[in-house]
């Protein structure tokens, strides 16, 4: 650890190719990442047979969290939002348990650090867009709604072959879709799907916040590590404490 302020984890589906450059650019000096694939078969990131690459993510998570706690990061975060959205609440809850204690090292998920982040931002209802298929979006809603938020508005991103083609700009457009003027802030779900980008100009145009996976992952991943520093640039959850 000398010479680093934290080192964080993060497990990756396979084939994202926006996680590591998303984080880097968040990323305050002196603050350590270190990434490591989870275990899946089939064309990365399609929205055919997704529902099977989660599966073997979650079968295989064991095993993939003590590779990446060999570099002995201060937290590990598995970086797949749809992942905890199958699993639900109880069992996410205690697999997390359960590699927590096996592993020596404070687990948590994306979805996790969303929750953290919204309870952060004192927000009830929001909105919720993602690139993922229709039955897996209504899964993140009713995830969110498990977790006591009212979701006033969901959809997903018409046109998806694969996640990973995805643009700011479609998220962008994506968001713009789905906000209401009832709901307290935007989530953007899917940390494949481009949005670190567009969060500050989606802020000023809703004039509410707006929250991606990967951004929440950064927050509360630096946060657990004591790490407070104000990151501008990439929506207002990030320079809160």
């Amino acid at each position: 650890m000398i010479g680093f302020r934290a080192r964080l984890g993060f497990l990756l589906p396979p084939g994202n190719p926006t996680i590591e450059p998303e984080m880097m650019a968040m990323a305050p000096q002196g603050v350590s990442l270190h990434f490591h694939r989870m275990v899946a078969r089939g064309t990365p990131g399609a929205l055919d047979g997704q529902a099977e690459r989660n599966a073997s993510m979650v079968a295989h998570l064991g095993d993939s969290i003590e590779m990446l706690a060999l570099v002995k990061p201060d937290i590990i975060v598995v970086a797949h939002t749809a992942t905890s959205y199958d699993l639900g609440r109880d069992a996410e809850a205690a697999l997390l348990d359960r590699l927590a204690k096996a592993s020596g090292t404070r687990v948590t998920t994306a979805f996790a650090s969303v929750a953290a982040a919204l309870e952060r931002l004192g927000v009830k209802r929001v909105a919720l867009g993602a690139p993922y298929s229709a039955e897996t979006t209504a899964k993140g809603k009713a995830h969110l709604e498990a977790h006591g938020f009212a979701v006033v508005n969901h959809d997903n991103l018409k046109g998806v072959t694969n996640i990973y083609d995805e643009t700011a700009q479609r998220a962008y457009r994506l968001a713009r879709s789905v906000d209401r003027p009832e709901a307290q802030a935007v989530f953007l779900s899917g940390t494949g799907m481009p949005t670190i980008a567009v969060l500050d100009m989606l802020e000023t145009d809703l004039q509410k916040p707006v929250i991606s996976s990967n951004a929440a992952m950064l927050w509360l991943a630096l946060r657990a590590c004591g790490v407070n520093q104000p990151i501008a640039g990439y929506g207002r959850l990030l320079t809160l404490d």
